[in-house]
């Protein structure tokens, strides 16, 4: 029993505290210190799994290569590190890029070679030339830029494949031929070894494949109805403020391919799943639409706060609700009776205005009330109609119909100059870098050219590539520390291979747990790939000590060098970023009025969650009053360009009477020269877009006719969009501003 004392420190504890007070430290620095190494002492199941598979299927493909009495085993190590990820599907994404690379290279490494026999200056155009060529084609291939994208992956197996045989085969260019083979050999072999161990870790893995699919979309939806519903809820903002729920749309389609993969192309689960992002992202600019109506406070009648309240409820429950596939039948029909209610109010405010056309004196301010009233009603329709097909496209990916040949292919958008950038900073930096070999007579200057292909390969088509061999750079200053322990310490001391391989297990799962840390990543991947061609392990057992200084010294200069070409040849400029980007969306806006073929509604919206991860990646995600501003501007040039399509097509149907579809046309015709050369005409259009909504809203409190008047009520709403995107945005809109930092006043 406890006589009230106050119980005596441990002495462990009483030595740690009285050393943390003595240092001027306090106890909570050890939480902190937990924090930072809690991916190494703590990691999760999956991380500690990955490091674990990954470090088993490295040796034994090392192993295999020693026991083959291949030349340069180490090399079959590496590619296991260069395809392993965390789940199935994205290694077997990775490994075929990766194989489709290697030939590409392959062919590419054997032809340099053959031209230019003892012509070292046109070898090195054309080692450079080619890689600059893989730079810019994986540029332009579908998915974002950036290390998970798997098709671009493929571009750099290509030139890092062309990097290791070509400036091998270089000094023995009579057996390039056996060059070439040994080293996809290598290649070909770690993959094999990583893909088939890979598949005995999975368990179950068809079924994880559609969860993870079913949890990705409802993920996707619970911030798209949390946004939505605190919209409809009075906060005009709430759409501004969360750009990233379209820019996580962009991964959230990686995701979908690798599910594919896994799950095996017997379905077209992966095209509906497409098909209900891309609503998701359709519903997102609904909702821009509708928030531009409800800055006007004649909007917010009985009959719409009732439903405004509905939609509200019915959006805050539905991920919850999502999550029970027995529950989505009676959903759907809750859905259907929304939309059925806005329809019917719509129609009814419609009746209304009709009777006081009919009727007059009209009372213009409770008619201006109902119109504005029903077309939020009509919008917000709209809106539920693209939650119901995103969320039938949702049902079809968790239970595919019988005989469905259903396709939603994945799109992209890429700038030719971006593409030509990347090229040429990468043929650039390895010409310079050949230059210097030929100019110094450096017996080891090839190791060096070589390390400086691999990272012109690995990071030119990434949008940040200084920051990436930065840290690619804190990667193999630590692998060769730890390389330098191996070599001098463990090696010597072993004489069989599985002595080594317990040497490599703790230094290889220190890799592998820090590459599932999401800061260290890139490090990481620096350290997985060269602790082995640093080691060089032989089959006698033993290392070359002075290969190992030959190596490591090549490869930190060649880290060191590309982070210096990445900052002063063709540098990331954030801000000519930024206002290239809005000179590339005003010129859109002038394409969208007076093209004969406009892009499509969707393309639109693409384009747009392009830009946003673009311009995200350009700061690493860090936010602030600048890139906000950008996304704000990029979210309403989204919103002008939905409409100006949309009264495109209300003049295709031409319906609307010949004073309203002159009005639109000079709308259009304002548009097509907006903002345009000398940075002029946005007073112009403003003004233009104010006087035809004046205009409209006269014609239609006076027009008899139903389905004129419906027309006119479409075009309005659509110029009402135009009008208050315009006027809330004018300093991104007005090209005669320069939009320099700091931005809205």
């Amino acid at each position: 029993m406890s006589d009230g004392a106050i119980p005596k420190k441990k002495p462990l504890m009483a030595l740690l505290t009285g050393f943390l007070a003595r240092t001027g430290l306090s106890a909570p620095i050890l939480p902190r210190l937990f924090a930072h190494i809690r991916w190494l002492i703590a990691p999760n199941l999956y991380s500690f799994g990955y490091a674990l598979r990954t470090t088993i299927a490295s040796l034994i493909a090392l192993g295999i290569a020693l026991w083959w009495e291949l030349g340069s085993p180490q090399w079959a190590a590496l590619t296991v590190w260069m395809i392993a990820q965390g789940s199935r599907g994205k290694s077997l994404a990775k490994a075929r890029w990766h194989m489709f690379g290697m030939v590409v290279g392959t062919i590419a490494a054997i032809s340099i070679v053959a031209i230019s026999p003892q012509q070292p200056l046109l070898f090195i155009l054309l080692l450079s030339a080619c890689i600059g060529s893989f730079c810019f084609i994986g540029t332009l291939l579908p998915g974002p830029a950036t290390m998970t994208n798997y098709r671009i992956h493929g571009m750099r197996a290509s030139g890092f494949t062309v990097a290791i045989i070509a400036l091998d085969g270089s000094a023995d260019p009579g057996h390039i031929f056996i060059i070439a083979m040994s080293r996809a050999t290598y290649i070909t072999l770690g993959v094999v070894i990583e893909t088939v161990l890979s598949s005995l870790f999975q368990f179950r893995l068809n079924e994880r494949a559609r969860d993870r699919l079913a949890s990705n979309f409802i993920g996707a939806v619970g911030k798209a109805s949390d946004a939505l519903a605190t919209m409809l809820g009075g906060n005009q903002n709430a759409l501004r403020d969360s750009p990233e729920m379209l820019a996580s749309l962009a991964s959230l389609g990686d995701q979908i391919e690798f599910a594919e993969i896994e799950m095996g192309r017997h379905g077209h689960e992966g095209d509906h799943a497409r098909a209900a992002l891309s609503d998701i992202a359709a519903l997102f600019s609904r909702a821009l639409d509708l928030s531009a109506l409800m800055d006007d406070a004649a909007t917010y009648g009985s009959t719409w706060q009732k439903l405004a309240n509905q939609s509200r409820d019915f959006l805050l429950a539905l991920p919850d609700r999502l999550k029970d596939p027995p529950e989505f039948s009676g959903l759907m029909a809750e859905l259907a009776s929304l939309r059925a209610d806005c329809r019917l109010d719509a129609a009814t405010c419609l009746d209304i205005e009709m009777n006081m056309v009919t009727h007059p004196p009209v009372k213009i301010t409770t008619e201006t009330a109902v119109t504005r009233e029903g077309q939020a009603l009509h919008v917000l329709g709209d809106l539920l109609d693209q939650l119901q097909a995103a969320l039938a496209q949702f049902e079809a990916s968790r239970n595919p119909p019988p005989h469905d040949r259903f396709h939603f292919a994945m799109r992209t958008w890429r700038d030719w100059r971006i593409a030509f950038a990347n090229s040429l900073r990468a043929s650039v930096s390895i010409f310079l870098a050949g230059v210097f070999w030929f100019a110094t007579a450096w017996p080891d200057g090839i190791v060096f050219v070589m390390f400086v292909c691999i990272v012109c390969a690995l990071f030119s088509t990434l949008e940040t590539p200084a920051m990436a061999s930065r840290a690619f750079l804190h990667g193999a200053l630590c692998v060769s520390g730890v390389a330098m322990l191996i070599t001098f310490w463990a090696v010597p001391a072993v004489t069989v291979y599985e002595m080594l391989a317990l040497v490599f297990v703790p230094f290889m799962m220190i890799g592998g747990l820090a590459f599932s840390n999401p800061r260290m990543i890139l490090g990481a991947v620096a350290y997985n790939l060269f602790l082995t061609i640093l080691v060089g392990p032989l089959n006698q057992g033993r290392t070359d000590e002075i290969l190992f200084f030959n190596t490591a010294m090549p490869l930190c200069l060649a880290m060191a060098f590309c982070t210096w070409m990445y900052r002063v040849f063709l540098p990331l400029d954030p801000d000519g970023v930024r206002w290239d980007m809005r000179l590339q969306i005003l010129k859109g806006l002038r394409n969208l009025a007076h093209r004969s073929r406009p892009m499509l509604p969707r393309d639109v919206i693409g384009i747009s969650v392009e830009r946003m991860v673009r311009l995200l990646n350009t700061v690493a995600g860090r936010r602030g009053p600048v890139i906000d501003a950008y996304l704000s501007g990029i979210l309403s040039a989204m919103t002008v360009g939905l409409a100006i399509l949309s009264l495109r097509s209300i003049l295709m149907r031409a319906e609307l009477p010949p004073a309203a579809t002159r009005d639109v046309q000079e709308v259009l015709g304002r548009m097509a020269q907006f903002t345009g050369r000398y940075g002029g005409h946005y007073g112009r259009t403003e003004r233009a877009t104010r006087l035809a909504v004046i205009s409209l809203e006269r014609q239609e409190q006076v027009e008899m006719n139903l389905s004129q008047r419906v027309e006119i009520l479409r075009a309005l709403a659509s110029l009402r969009v135009i009008l208050a995107e315009l006027t809330s945005n004018k300093v991104f809109f007005d090209a005669s501003s320069p939009y320099l930092d700091p931005v809205f006043p």
